[in-house]
C-alpha cells in the first residue's frame, strides 16, 4: 500500500544544517496533519521579546495527543535561530518517574560540550535551583542561542531550575499537567485534530480509498477516538491488519471496547473483538496494582474528560473535547483562572503530596491523598467561530476550534527580575493517568488482540527495559530469542505505533521506547499473562547481556587490562575501541537505570554487583566518566553490602564515596563517610580499611582548618600503620602529624616528627621523599627562626 509521507521540515526559507544537537530529537511518525494554529501559535510566541530571562513555552496536553511530535516539530522549524544548538532531555520515564532537575542538568551540559568532572555531587544543596549542576547549567548557556526541548515535565519543581537568565536562549517544554509557580507563561493548549485533519490522517495511514468510500465511516471513528492523533493511529494499525473490516465496524468496535472498559471499570475489558479474538485485559491485572500513572479501579477522580464517544459534551463533527479537565482549572500561569462549570459538571481538586522536593534517584514518590489532577485551562475567545467570523460563544462543555484553543496572551511584560518570574516552592505532580474508557486505551486493547504471541511478549517484556527504552541486544536478551528476529519484531511493533523511535545508537542501532501512554496498561497484561519466575528470569538475561557488553566495551579500551568475555554474536559485538566507548557514554543511563532497578528490587543482587564492578572499571576508561555517575555506583554497592552483612565491602564503598566528595571539596561531607567506613572497617577486624579511613578523616580535617583533630586522627593512622609494618605509609603519616602540629605553631613537635619520616624515608631510599620532607622541614627551621 502505498503511503503519502509528510516530512517535518524547517519551514520556508530556513536551513538548519550546522545546528547542532537536532539528532538528538526524537524520530517520531513521518506522517504529520493539522497543528497549523498551534504552530502558528507557538511561533507568535517565540518571536515575543524577553528581557532577564530565557524565553518559556509550555505545550500541553493529554497522554496521546501528539505533544512531543509537535514539539519536535516546531524545533525544527525554529532550529536555524539558535546556533548554538538543541537540547534535548525527557523528565520523566514511561513509568512515571520523575527526573531529578540535576541528573536533566548534567545531561544537558554533556550535550553542550561542557565539562562535568568540574560539576560537584549531587545532594549539596536541595534539588532546586541553587543545586550545582543546575547553576552550571545556567552558567554555560550564558551568551549562547540554544533551544531546549524538555519532554513530559511533571512540575514546574523540574522546570525552573534549568531556566538560564538568558534572553536569547528558548524554552519548549511539554506537559500533561499545569507548571503553576512559573510566571508569564501561557499554555499552548492540545485538544483533538480537527475533522479535516483527522480524515486526512486516517486516509494517509489506512489508505485514502478505504476512507474516502465511507466518509460516514471515517468521521465516526475519528469521533470514537475522540480526533486525537495516537488513538487514530492505533485504530489505524487495527484496520490494516483487518482489510475485510469496513471503517464503520472499527467504529463500532472502538465505541463498545470503550463502553465495556467505562461499564466494568473493576472487571475485564475484551481486547479485540469477534474478528481480532477475543481476551480478557482486566484493568488491574491479576489483582496487581496500578503501575505508575495507571487509572486507579473505578476510574481516575479529575482525570481529563473528553474522548468517550458518546460522552457528555463531546463535540459532534470530529471535534473531541479534549483537553477539557473534569476538575476545576486553578492557577494558570499566563491568566487563564479555569472555567466555571454548568451544574453537573464534573468537579475535582488536585492533593498533591506532601514531600517536598524530587524523590530521589528519578524513582516515583508515593501516592499521597491523590484526588485528582489539575490540568491548565482552556483559552477560548468568545464569539469567534473557525473561520474567523462571529460564532456561538465557547461554553466550557464545548471544546473550542484548534485555530482558538491555542490563543495566547498578549506580549509578555519584561520582567529582569528572576526572582519576580519564578516561584520556588512547586510540589512535585502525580502522573497524568489515562482512564480506562479512555479511546486510546480501547484502541490499543483492539490493536493489542491481532498481535502474534511472539510480538505480545515482547511488548510486555520491553516494559522491564531500563527507561523502557531498548534495541536488539537488549530486545533479545528480555525474550530470550535471537538478535535478527528481536530487530524484526521491534521495528514491526513500532510501524503499528506501539513503540516509539528513538534516535539510534551511535554505531547505527535502531533504539525503540515503550510510550508512556501505554506503559502502564502492558505492565498490568505482563502481570497477568506472565509468570513471576518468567520476568525474573527475563530480567536476570538482561543484566548478564549488559555486563557482557560492558566487559566486551572495557577489553576494547584497555587491552591490556585483562581478557574480555566470550565473544558476542555478530549482531550484538562491539567491534573497536572507539564504538566501545560510544557505546558505554550513549547507553550510560540505561546501565545505571539497570542497576538501580535491579538494586531496588532485591533479588537479583549478584548480577547486579557484576554489571556495578563492570562498570567502575569500564567507565573511567572513556575519558568522561561524570563523579555523579561514579558515586551513584558506589552508593549501590554500599546498599548491597549492608543488605547482605558485608562490612568490608561496604567499608570500600565507603571510602570510594569519600574519595569522591573530598575530590569535590566537600569535606564535612567527605570525613562522614571516612567515619562510617571506620566502623564497617573495625567490625570487619581489617586493619588496612581502618587505617585508610583514620587518614583520610584527618586529611578532611586538615582541610577544614582543624588541626588538633587532624593530628590526632593522623597520630591513630599512623599507630595503625606502624603496627602493620607498613614504611612507606609510616612516613607519609609522620610528615602530616608534622603539618598539623606546624598549623598549631607546636615547631618543637612538628621537627621531630619531620625527622623521623626522613629516617624511615632513608631506609627505605626513597629519594624523592627525601627531598620533598627536607624542603618542608628547612621551611619550618627558617618560619621558626623568623619568630613566625
Amino acid at each position: 500500500m502505498a503511503r503519502k509521507t509528510v516530512t517535518m521540515d524547517a519551514g520556508p526559507g530556513a536551513s538548519v544544517e550546522g545546528v547542532p544537537g537536532l539528532d538528538r530529537l526524537p524520530a517520531g511518525p513521518a506522517l504529520l496533519v493539522g497543528r497549523r494554529a498551534e504552530l502558528a501559535a507557538l511561533r507568535a510566541a517565540a518571536a515575543r521579546p524577553a528581557e532577564g530571562r530565557s524565553r518559556v513555552l509550555v505545550l500541553a496536553g493529554r497522554p496521546g495527543s501528539g505533544r512531543t511530535t509537535l514539539a519536535v516539530r516546531f524545533a525544527l522549524t525554529v532550529a536555524a535561530d539558535y546556533p548554538d544548538g538543541v537540547l534535548f532531555a525527557r523528565l520523566s520515564a514511561p513509568d512515571g518517574g520523575r527526573v531529578p532537575p540535576a541528573r536533566a542538568a548534567r545531561r544537558l551540559l554533556e550535550q553542550l560540550g561542557a565539562d562535568t568532572a568540574g560539576v560537584p555531587l549531587p545532594g549539596a544543596v536541595e534539588d532546586g535551583r541553587d543545586e550545582p549542576a543546575c547553576v552550571a547549567l545556567r552558567e554555560a548557556l550564558t551568551g549562547r542561542k540554544v533551544l531546549l526541548v524538555l519532554d513530559d515535565v511533571r512540575d514546574a519543581g523540574q522546570l525552573w531550575p534549568l531556566l538560564a537568565d538568558e534572553p536569547g536562549c528558548l524554552v519548549l517544554a511539554t506537559t500533561a499537567g499545569p507548571l503553576t509557580g512559573i510566571e508569564d507563561i501561557d499554555p499552548v493548549i492540545l485538544g483533538g485534530l480537527d475533522r479535516l485533519a483527522s480524515g486526512e490522517l486516517l486516509g494517509d495511514l489506512v489508505g485514502g480509498t478505504r476512507i474516502s468510500c465511507d466518509p460516514v465511516g471515517g468521521a465516526d471513528l475519528a469521533e470514537a477516538c475522540a480526533s486525537r492523533p495516537a488513538a487514530l493511529r492505533l485504530m489505524a494499525g487495527w484496520l490494516r491488519g483487518n482489510p475485510e473490516l469496513a471503517v464503520t465496524d472499527a467504529a463500532k468496535e472502538l465505541a463498545r471496547a470503550v463502553r465495556e472498559a467505562d461499564a466494568k471499570p473493576a472487571g475485564g475489558v475484551r481486547a479485540a473483538g469477534d474478528a481480532a479474538g477475543a481476551k480478557e485485559v482486566p484493568p488491574g491485572g491479576a489483582g496487581g496494582p496500578a503501575g505508575p500513572g495507571g487509572a486507579a479501579p473505578g476510574g481516575a477522580k479529575g482525570a481529563l474528560n473528553g474522548g468517550t464517544a458518546g460522552a457528555a459534551g463531546q463535540a459532534s463533527g470530529g471535534q473531541a473535547a479534549n483537553g477539557q479537565v473534569s476538575g476545576g482549572a486553578k492557577d494558570v500561569p499566563g491568566g487563564a483562572k479555569g472555567d466555571k462549570r454548568p451544574a453537573g459538571a464534573a468537579r475535582g481538586g488536585a492533593k498533591r503530596g506532601e514531600r517536598r522536593g524530587g524523590p530521589r534517584n528519578g524513582q516515583p514518590a508515593p501516592e499521597q491523598g491523590v484526588e485528582g489532577v489539575e490540568q491548565p485551562g482552556r483559552r477560548v475567545v468568545a464569539g469567534v467561530a473557525p473561520g474567523g467570523g462571529p460564532g456561538p460563544a465557547a461554553g466550557p462543555l464545548s471544546p473550542p476550534p484548534a485555530a482558538t484553543a491555542a490563543v495566547l496572551s498578549s506580549a509578555a511584560v519584561p520582567v529582569t527580575d528572576p526572582a519576580a518570574w519564578v516561584k520556588p516552592a512547586p510540589e512535585p505532580a502525580e502522573p497524568v493517568p489515562v482512564p480506562d474508557n479512555d479511546p486510546l486505551i480501547g484502541a490499543f486493547t483492539l490493536l493489542y488482540g491481532t498481535l502474534s504471541a511472539a510480538q505480545a511478549r515482547m511488548l510486555r517484556a520491553l516494559t522491564l527495559a531500563p527507561g523502557q527504552l531498548a534495541d536488539l541486544r537488549t530486545a533479545s536478551a528480555l525474550v530470550g530469542c535471537p538478535a535478527p528476529e528481536a530487530a524484526t519484531t521491534l521495528a514491526t511493533l513500532a510501524e503499528r505505533d506501539l513503540l516509539g523511535e528513538e534516535p539510534p545508537a551511535a554505531d547505527g542501532t535502531l533504539r525503540y521506547r515503550v510510550p508512556g501512554r501505554l506503559y502502564p496498561r502492558l505492565v498490568r497484561l505482563r502481570e497477568r499473562e506472565d509468570r513471576p519466575a518468567e520476568v525474573e528470569l527475563a530480567r536476570a538475561r538482561l543484566l548478564e547481556r549488559l555486563v557482557r557488553l560492558t566487559d566486551s566495551a572495557r577489553a576494547l579500551l584497555d587491552p591490556a587490562g585483562g581478557p574480555g568475555p566470550d565473544p558476542l554474536p555478530g549482531p550484538l559485538r562491539l567491534r573497536s575501541g572507539a564504538e566501545a566507548r560510544q557505546w558505554l557514554l550513549g547507553e550510560r543511563d540505561v546501565l545505571l537505570g539497570a542497576v538501580a532497578d535491579a538494586i531496588g528490587q532485591g533479588d537479583l543482587d549478584g548480577s547486579a554487583g557484576r554489571l556495578v564492578t563492570a562498570l567502575l572499571r569500564a567507565l573511567p576508561l572513556t575519558g568522561a566518566a561524570a563523579p555523579a555517575d561514579l558515586y551513584q555506583l558506589h552508593e549501590q554497592v554500599l546498599t548491597v553490602a549492608e543488605r547482605h552483612g558485608k562490612p568490608r565491602r561496604a567499608a570500600a564503598a565507603l571510602l570510594n564515596l569519600g574519595d569522591l566528595q573530598a575530590a569535590a571539596g566537600r569535606w564535612e561531607q567527605a570525613a562522614t563517610h571516612y567515619r562510617a567506613a571506620l566502623e564497617h572497617a573495625r567490625s570487619a577486624d581489617d586493619e588496612a580499611l581502618c587505617a585508610r579511613a583514620l587518614e583520610g578523616a584527618a586529611g578532611c580535617y586538615r582541610a577544614l582548618g582543624e588541626a588538633v583533630r587532624a593530628a590526632d586522627w593522623y597520630g591513630r593512622a599512623l599507630a595503625l600503620r606502624q603496627s602493620m609494618g607498613d614504611h612507606a605509609a609510616e612516613a607519609r603519616l609522620l610528615a602530616r602529624v608534622a603539618e598539623a602540629h606546624t598549623a598549631q605553631r607546636r615547631f618543637e613537635e612538628a621537627e621531630r616528627e619531620y625527622r623521623a619520616s626522613l629516617s624511615v624515608l632513608r631506609r627505605l631510599g626513597d629519594e624523592r621523599g627525601l627531598q620533598a620532607v627536607g624542603v618542608a622541614l628547612a621551611e619550618l627551621r627558617e618560619r621558626s627562626d623568623g619568630g613566625w
